[in-house]
């Protein structure tokens, strides 16, 4: 008679056998393609507490378990000030599926509550700072983010759109800030609609947006991000592989047919070379 898997092993199979396809093969791909993690790494896995940051922490413990490279893991979770009911959600759920968190304490909530300008650019800053800082004390090399496809392609439209640059969210990078650290984003290929069946499938209950400012809001759906949500879906309907194309569009860069770009600070214009 077999014996019935605990829920964390339920889930665990669910990444490799039931979204093996859409979630694992493109997790595996991200970290093969833009070599996200080597043999020695320490990586902090950082947990918000929504789907995609457990989902990406249940996707290293299996990479740790069933992947070539032979590395460490943290499981980081950073309170910025949390209700009560939120941070309680977030250890249940870490217990639930034997994820092994950190949880520290910073202030931020209250220090963006004074602040003029708009609270998510400067919280979204401050939030990487502390989870660098925490991670290196903790003798990591790498942090990982829970960014998946559609943050990608949402980001590159965006920066299109009310930047004027064409400019992407990286699969990884150096930090400018904190020498030896580097931050990768291992759901870089998977699908937002993807983790969200995955979590569907699992009656798995993560926390939504918590922050203060917009918890006990509804006007949520006028942020940019959900702007380029809706057109992306727009387009989708006149052509079906629109998002791929946006995405592959960042891998394909023809210098020969670009204006100007910037690299490494300094700005080159096409006539320097004409």
């Amino acid at each position: 008679m077999n014996k019935q898997l605990e829920k964390h092993q339920q889930v665990e199979r669910t990444i490799t056998k039931t979204y093996k396809k859409t979630i694992w093969a493109k997790f595996t791909s991200a970290i093969n393609e833009y070599e996200l993690v080597s043999d020695g790494d320490k990586i902090a896995v950082c947990i918000s507490g929504g789907k995609d940051s457990m989902l990406l922490a249940k996707c290293m413990q299996e990479l740790q378990k069933h992947g070539k490279s032979e590395f460490e893991l943290e499981f980081l979770v950073m309170d910025p000030g949390y209700s009560s009911i939120n941070r309680e959600l977030i250890e249940a759920n870490a217990k639930m599926l034997n994820i092994p968190i950190t949880i520290f304490d910073t202030p931020i909530f209250n220090i963006v509550a004074t602040t003029e300008t708009t609270p998510c650019y400067l919280c979204a800053r401050m939030r990487r700072g502390y989870l660098y800082k925490q991670a290196q004390l903790l003798g990591c090399n790498k942090i990982a983010l829970g960014h998946h496809f559609d943050d990608v392609i949402e980001t590159t439209l965006m920066n299109m759109l009310y930047s004027g640059e064409i400019k992407t969210m990286m699969p990884k990078l150096h930090s400018k800030n904190f020498e030896g650290m580097e931050l990768i984003r291992p759901l870089y290929m998977v699908k937002e609609k993807d983790v969200i069946a995955w979590r569907v499938y699992n009656e798995l209950r993560f926390l939504q947006c918590a922050c203060l400012f917009t918890e006990d809001k509804e006007k949520e759906d006028e942020s940019k991000r959900v702007e380029m949500k809706n057109l992306i879906s727009s387009f989708r309907k006149i052509n079906p592989h629109i998002d791929m194309n946006i995405f592959r569009s960042a891998h394909n860069v023809n210098l020969d047919t670009v204006l100007g770009y910037r690299k490494e600070g300094e700005y080159y214009n096409f006539l320097d070379e004409y």
